[in-house]
Parts: C-alpha cells; sequence; structure tokens
C-alpha cells in the first residue's frame, strides 16, 4: 500500500476539515505563486512553516521531501544568475552572474519553499480518501476526483504487477546492461504492464456496475465544519490578503 506518514497524527492540524485546509492551501499557494518580491513570498514561508510546525510531523519525512524540491531549486541556482540579462554582480571563471539573475533565483526560491510548506502542513496531512470526498465536496470535476481516488487505489497494484514481471524475468536469466537486448526487454515490460493494467481496469470496472456503481461513491463519513474551522480559514485568508498586499505596494516602489 502507499505510504501516508504524513497523514498520521493528533495535532490541530490533523483535526481540522479538509475541505478548508484545501482552501487554505489553494489561497496561501496562489499568493506564493503570483508573488514577484521575496518579503510577499516570504510572509507565506513563514506561515506555512509555522503550520508545519503545528501538524508535528515526522522532521525526518519532511527534511527528504525537502531536500528532493530544492534540488531542482539549485539547478535554477546554477544557471539563472549567469543567464538573466542585467547589471554584473560578480565574475569568476569567465562567468557573470548578474544581480537580477540573482534576485529572481531568490525569489523562486522563496516560493517553491513557501507552497511546499503549506502542501506539507494542509494537504498532506489529508488521507488519500478524505482528499477525494474533500475535492468532490468543493466541487472539483467528479472525473478528477475518480481519477486521483484509483490512481491511489491502484499505483501500488500496478507496481506490484512490474515486480512480478522483473521476477519473473529474472528467473529466466535476465540481467541488466547496457545493450540493446537490456532495453527491448523493459520496453516489453512496460508494454505488458500497461496490457495488464488496462485489462484489470474493465474487470475492476464491470465489478463496479454490478454492484450499482452510478458514479458517485457513497461514504459513511461526513463532513461537518466547526467554529475553530472557520478561524483557521479566516486566519489564512488574512494572511493570504496580507502578502497580496504586500506585493503590491513593494512593487510599486513604496516603503513602509
Amino acid at each position: 500500500m502507499i505510504d501516508e506518514p504524513l497523514a498520521r497524527g493528533s495535532s490541530p492540524i490533523h483535526s481540522l476539515d479538509p475541505r478548508f485546509k484545501l482552501v487554505a492551501c489553494l489561497a496561501l499557494s496562489v499568493v506564493a505563486a503570483l508573488a514577484a518580491t521575496p518579503a510577499a513570498a516570504g510572509l507565506v514561508l513563514v506561515c506555512g512553516f509555522c503550520l508545519t510546525i503545528a501538524a508535528r510531523p515526522s522532521w525526518r519525512v519532511v527534511w527528504g521531501r525537502f531536500v528532493a524540491v530544492n534540488v531542482f531549486v539549485l539547478f535554477l541556482w546554477l544557471v539563472l544568475p549567469f543567464t538573466a540579462p542585467g547589471e554584473a554582480a560578480w565574475r569568476s571563471f569567465g562567468l557573470t552572474a548578474t544581480r537580477e539573475g540573482v534576485a529572481l533565483a531568490s525569489v523562486i526560491t522563496v516560493k517553491t519553499n513557501a507552497i511546499f510548506f503549506c502542501i506539507v502542513a494542509l494537504v498532506a496531512t489529508i488521507p488519500a480518501p478524505a482528499l477525494g470526498r474533500a475535492m468532490t465536496a468543493l466541487r472539483v470535476p467528479a472525473k478528477f476526483s475518480f481519477l486521483f481516488l484509483f490512481t491511489y487505489r491502484y499505483l501500488h497494484v500496478i507496481a506490484e504487477e512490474y515486480a512480478r514481471l522483473v521476477t519473473s524475468a529474472k528467473l529466466r536469466g535476465f540481467v541488466p546492461a547496457t545493450d540493446a537486448r537490456t532495453y527491448r526487454t523493459y520496453a516489453a515490460l512496460v508494454a505488458m504492464v500497461l496490457v495488464r493494467s488496462f485489462d484489470r481496469s474493465q474487470r475492476v470496472y464491470q465489478a463496479m456496475l454490478l454492484r450499482g456503481f452510478h458514479g458517485t461513491f457513497p461514504s459513511l463519513d461526513r463532513f461537518a465544519a466547526r467554529r475553530g474551522d472557520v478561524v483557521f480559514l479566516s486566519l489564512c485568508l488574512v494572511v493570504s490578503a496580507a502578502a497580496g498586499a504586500l506585493d503590491f505596494v513593494l512593487r510599486r516602489g513604496h516603503v513602509f
């Protein structure tokens, strides 16, 4: 099964209504993504980091995902300062880094990590089935919700099917190498996984129809909004509005 280590917990963040957490994450992430100044994105970053602390996650898991995200940011730092036009900041080994390139890389770094911590605190703390139901409750297109839930449900099944095919190939003497035979073997493995996945999807769909499936997933759980959920969402919207206003003022060149 797919492991969800951050979805398990008893923190105040875990107890919030998933619908309110989704809306709060969307508001904070959109503002961070559209911000053009480090200060505005930094405000969302501080908010997301505080929410992550309140969620009391496994910091080992968070650190692993943090490093994975920032590996891509590192590549931007290796390229943007030397390719963006602008005023030269310093020169070394025949390369010229511009102030504009460094500023752009800095903004992207802050924005990326702001969105990362918001997602870790507000989305990763929602179990996948509850996340699908929350998307449906928020009027997300039903096909998207179904696709998400079925992907979650059967991704590990596809992985097990692939593992069985690899084991079967090894039992027949297959040894991976850098040659055409290895490439053809892996291509055949992927093709067989796709074929068997398609066959399984047909059987699952027929089984669902036989059990009366009519386009919705019935659930015994019901979302119930509480006062704390409303207060939490209101505070997140206030932070989003403050970050947006700060970004607007700074872009206009005003100083507080």
